[in-house]
């Protein structure tokens, strides 16, 4: 069972009463827009930095400041659904900021993670997340997906006659 639109602008229960008892909770944001194999491999590698991860997405807002007009191609809800269904995440939190600063100062987590070619001293939220004491990771990202290449790719495929269909 999926949680309602207003019940992923705060962490669930469970995630603090985790946190409560000493349990290590890992932190990580993003868009997640389409989700892929480089995505899912991110998260697993993320949650085992822990007892519980939390996915701090991006609002439709916050990803059309960041990606353009265009994104998201999925909305908040969905991607949050998505990712909430996926066995390594367990808790989804959407925010409109351009960065998870609030998140983390909220949620206190342990680890903050995020992917790619991130230098930690760039990262604003790195900075939050040292003066609370969590340790900060920077993962890889997974070679060849992204989401902005599918994008591309989708928008490449040719356009079928209109009496061609797909049984």
């Amino acid at each position: 069972m999926t949680r309602n639109e207003a019940a992923y602008k705060k962490p669930p229960s469970q995630i603090t009463q985790l946190h409560e008892a000493g349990g290590r909770v890992v932190f990580t944001n993003g868009c997640f827009d389409l989700l892929h194999p480089g995505h899912i491999s991110y998260l697993r590698t993320a949650r085992s930095l822990g007892d519980a991860l939390v996915v701090g997405l991006n609002s439709d807002t916050s990803v059309r400041k960041l990606k353009g007009l265009s994104r998201p191609v999925v909305p908040e809800t969905d991607r949050a659904i998505l990712l909430e269904a996926l066995e390594s995440v367990d808790a989804v939190v959407i925010f409109s900021e351009a960065t998870p600063v609030r998140l983390i100062r909220e949620l206190k987590p342990g680890v903050y993670v995020k992917g790619g070619d991130y230098r930690i001293e760039d990262l604003p939220e790195a900075k939050v997340a040292n003066e609370i004491g969590a340790e900060v990771k920077v993962l890889p990202f997974e070679p060849g997906y992204s989401t902005s290449a599918l994008i591309e790719k989708i928008k490449s495929i040719p356009c079928a006659p209109a009496s061609a269909h797909v049984e």
